[in-house]
């Protein structure tokens, strides 16, 4: 791991809507009344760089819940830098500041270096899941939506529009490597085609890092093989948008080509509605911060996640549902 850890530029958070693009690093913000009173409960989150959609409505999530609450939350960029996001963590867990931390996670395979680092807090881990191993009940938790259920959706609706084909050639364009979210939703994938018994033939799989750019520049290389393709499943919205751009750039039609995406973004909504994204798959980020938020409430009062909605019986995960999202539905989420 790297050793030179960045130094960090505290700026001011601007409060965005959960459609907001933004990178922000270095907040506090607090103020009053939910159905779950923060007052007093003091938060420090734990992110890299806020340089997605996603990523961005998440914190705008957290923000709010906490701001609802009247928790105080104090959010810190670690650069994408895993060793930066254990010292910090660190510090704040030393600063005896702080109640619980939230952490979405650099890297899954740090966890252990991030619970030695917090101490006695416990940990919410948001949107990045690390092995269960890891998560121990009331004290380090995963919130998060079950991964698999995007792909299953994705899976499932576009056998369904293509007509459920006995076989069918596919293009996967995943996120980031080791995120398990980009495991999980494209191995549900694979999984729905093999459990229904179709010949899903995946003729190009590569990373795209959850961006438009990349997917754009990886369907130019699939387009060197000349084979054909029925529908790409893509890991997020983004990527399946710079998948449109890259179809109509090169003579095809959406109807024909079939594009999935997840996360169903304001982007990602509006291209279903305009018939140019086949279906999205609503990742909450709203929810998912929410229930963070709760979550360190709960827990930094002494109580238990049993208390909160959507826990598990194991009390390591706090699931938040994935709703699908196509021509039928998407007004509601626009």
């Amino acid at each position: 791991m790297k050793k030179n850890v960045k130094k960090l530029i505290g700026v001011a958070l601007t409060i965005v809507s959960v459609i907001a693009s933004l990178t922000a690093c270095g907040s506090a913000s607090s103020s009053g009344g939910s159905k779950v009173s923060g007052g007093g409960v003091n938060i420090y989150y734990s992110v890299p760089d806020n340089d997605d959609t996603y990523r961005a409505s998440l914190l705008a999530g957290i923000e709010e819940a906490a701001n609802s609450s009247g928790a105080n939350l104090t959010t810190e960029c670690c650069g994408n830098d895993t060793d930066a996001q254990a010292e910090m963590i660190k510090a704040a867990a030393d600063s005896g500041k702080y109640d619980a931390i939230i952490c979405r996670l650099v890297d899954t395979s740090t966890a252990l270096q991030i619970e030695i680092a917090a101490g006695d807090l416990p940990v919410i881990y948001v949107n990045n899941e690390p092995k269960v191993d890891y998560l121990k009940e009331d004290k380090y938790v995963c919130v998060g939506s079950y991964e698999q259920d995007a792909g299953k959706f994705q899976a499932q609706y576009v056998w369904e529009k293509l007509g459920q084909p006995a076989a069918l050639d596919i293009i996967i364009l995943e996120g980031a490597k080791g995120h398990t979210g980009a495991m999980g939703r494209t191995n549900a994938v694979k999984y729905f085609f093999r459990d229904n018994g179709v010949d899903a033939n995946i003729v190009f799989m590569d990373f795209a890092n959850w961006t438009d750019t990349e997917a754009y520049e990886k369907l130019n290389v699939f387009k060197m093989t000349g084979q054909n393709f029925d529908a790409i499943f893509c890991n997020n919205d983004t990527m399946a948008l710079g998948a449109i751009k890259w179809l109509k750039a090169n003579g095809y039609s959406t109807s024909d080509k079939l594009v999935a995406g997840v996360d169903a973004t304001a982007d990602g909504c509006a291209a279903v509605s305009a018939g140019d994204m086949f279906m999205t798959v609503l990742q909450d980020a709203a929810g998912q911060g929410a229930k963070a938020v709760e979550a360190c409430i709960v827990l930094g009062k002494g109580g238990s996640i049993k208390e909160v909605e959507g826990a598990t019986e194991d009390l390591r995960y706090i699931w938040v549902p994935f709703v699908p999202v196509d021509a039928s539905n998407v007004s509601q989420y626009m």
